[in-house]
């Protein structure tokens, strides 16, 4: 999203723009504002184009038939005008980044979202094709991401574009590596074009890369016709479903119905938490700028003014919230724990904030009142500060968690920082063996007030929310001289702690893990499907920890 530059217009018929989108083949598009406060995107076409009557004549045909298309995974034409110099048309507006955008950030995704992802799609092309419309240009930037799942746009875009001058004859409409065979030599296109497009698509998400490499659009096209497609890194739950989709013979291919009823068989995540964090991250930073570009279109209502009385000054907006510090836990070891301030605009519930984004990283260092993370509220964004200098240790709640009032977000500690470890257990036992009960008793409770209520933070039991790329730790408590080997304690620990520090094994039973993969459909997704050399990996394991299965690899 880009602010309009001088030569962009500010209205387009009774829409106000707010901002450039981007641009495709077919022209610029704006982020808009209806008369009534909705909020949508602004598709106008080139000039070059506008000149072509066959172009306006075919525009105004798929843009009635793609007026009557529904479903929710489609993003809605709401209003058109092919008479219009130039012609316009106007979509719901879905805030979120597209496919492509979230690859190129942050590299595949992961499996349940992917399937998730297949899903929505397929049920958004089934109701292009129920009005008899073929998308033409599924590709990663004609998808977009939004928190309750994906939606297809431009749909019949690529269709009007074919009839447009010098645009005929040799020349293929759609973008390499994402086209079917049969659309780059010209062969009629059915809906199975489309189903060989969502097979790229899926592959694209899950392995990061164009199934059928990238370079000159000649060498490209000449791999989607006669070239198998590379899906080495694929998922083995996905495999057999994408490699079916790209079928060079559109016959073979399996038809949107059978693709949505794998795709959702393949799926256990919702759609409200099917992105990982630092995508729903992206979303909400994207709904903020929405949000501010909106407002500041809005026009303030007339003040009422008695004219008996002198006109007043006009009232003051309220001034931006300024940055909040965190509040710093007791100082123990050169560690020190760090929770969320109150936040004016908190809302009752569970999530009364969001986390944006962090302005420092694990292993960063850190002054006191530096900048630390911006958090988004109820009044807007917030920037939280640093209460205590030292090294970033860890990190709680991650972009696009919510976070509450009092909750640990980080641990910030000196260089030479040591964390012990919680073994108030093993040290209460001892001492009920060593002294009078009364006395073993005042131990245990000092000791449980000590270390468990200062340390407990950076190791929660959250091992359920790990993901890939996290560390988990398991601890094997000692008992009467023994170690308790059948009540481990499963702990989180940040990856960056252990890279800093260097691997924490001070007590024999002590061990570290790093994620490889984590299942939420333990009952459909082995280990074994997920990571694709667990076979001959070493040091692996999986383990169930009821909601979901942590495929790991020990330190």
């Amino acid at each position: 999203m880009k602010p309009l530059s001088d030569t962009d217009p500010r209205e387009v018929g009774p829409y106000r723009l707010l901002a450039r989108l981007g641009g495709g083949g077919m022209g610029r598009v704006f982020l808009g504002r209806s008369p009534g406060g909705l909020t949508v995107a602004v598709k106008l076409v080139r000039p070059e184009l506008a000149e072509d009557a066959r172009f306006r004549r075919r525009f105004a045909q798929e843009i009635e038939a793609a007026r009557r298309v529904g479903g929710f995974y489609t993003a809605q034409v709401v209003d058109a005008d092919a008479e219009a110099d130039p012609p316009w048309m106007v979509t719901s507006y879905i805030p979120g980044p597209s496919l492509g955008e979230v690859v190129a950030r942050h590299g595949p995704l992961p499996v349940a979202t992917v399937a998730v992802l297949g899903a929505g799609l397929a049920e958004g092309l089934a109701a292009i094709h129920a009005c008899s419309l073929v998308h033409r240009d599924l590709k990663p930037g004609n998808v977009v991401l939004a928190e309750d799942g994906p939606r297809v746009i431009d749909f019949g875009i690529a269709r009007a574009l074919d009839a447009a001058p010098g645009l005929t004859g040799t020349t293929v409409i759609g973008t390499p590596g994402f086209m079917s065979p049969e659309q780059i030599l010209r062969n009629p296109v059915t809906p199975a074009s489309d189903v060989f497009s969502l097979g790229a698509v899926l592959a694209h998400a899950a392995t990061g890369r164009a199934p059928f490499g990238e370079g000159p659009t000649e060498a490209v096209v000449y791999h989607v016709v006669h070239e198998e497609p590379d899906l080495a890194g694929l998922p083995p739950a996905l495999a057999p479903l994408v490699r079916s989709c790209l079928a060079k013979d559109p016959k073979q291919r399996p038809g949107v119905a059978e693709v949505l009823e794998r795709c959702a068989a393949a799926s256990s995540a919702p759609a409200s938490v099917w992105l990982p964090p630092d995508v729903t991250a992206m979303i909400v930073e994207q709904v903020r700028r929405n949000s501010e570009l909106a407002t500041a279109v809005i026009p303030r209502p007339p003040t009422l003014v008695d004219p008996r009385e002198p006109a007043g000054d006009p009232p003051v907006p309220p001034p931006a919230l300024p940055p909040l510090a965190a509040r710093v836990g007791e100082l123990k070891a050169g560690y020190a724990t760090v929770t969320l301030p109150w936040i004016p605009g908190e809302t009752g519930g569970m999530k009364r904030t969001t986390v944006v984004r962090w302005l420092k990283q694990v292993g960063d260092t850190v002054e006191k009142d530096e900048p630390l993370l911006e958090v988004v509220s109820g009044r807007g964004d917030v920037v939280v500060t640093a209460p205590h200098e030292g090294l970033l240790y860890a990190v709680h709640r991650r972009a696009g968690e919510a976070a509450r009032t009092g909750a640990v977000i980080a641990g910030i500690g000196s260089p030479e920082a040591t964390l012990p470890r919680p073994r108030a257990v093993r040290y209460a036992l001892t001492a009920l063996r060593r002294t009078s009960y009364t006395l073993g008793v005042l131990l245990v409770l000092a000791l449980i007030a000590g270390p468990i209520a200062v340390f407990s933070p950076l190791f929660e039991d959250e091992v359920t929310a790990a993901r890939p790329g996290d560390c988990v730790g398991k601890e094997i408590l000692e008992r009467d001289g023994e170690l308790d080997v059948d009540r481990p304690k499963w702990l989180t620990a940040p990856c960056g702690l252990l890279s800093v520090r260097g691997p924490v094994r001070d007590e024999k039973g002590d061990q570290y893990f790093t994620v490889l993969a984590r299942l939420d459909a333990p009952a459909t997704t082995t280990c074994e499907q997920a990571v694709p050399d667990w076979a001959t990996g070493t040091g692996k394991l999986s383990l169930d920890f009821g909601a979901v299965v942590l495929c790991l690899r020990e330190r």
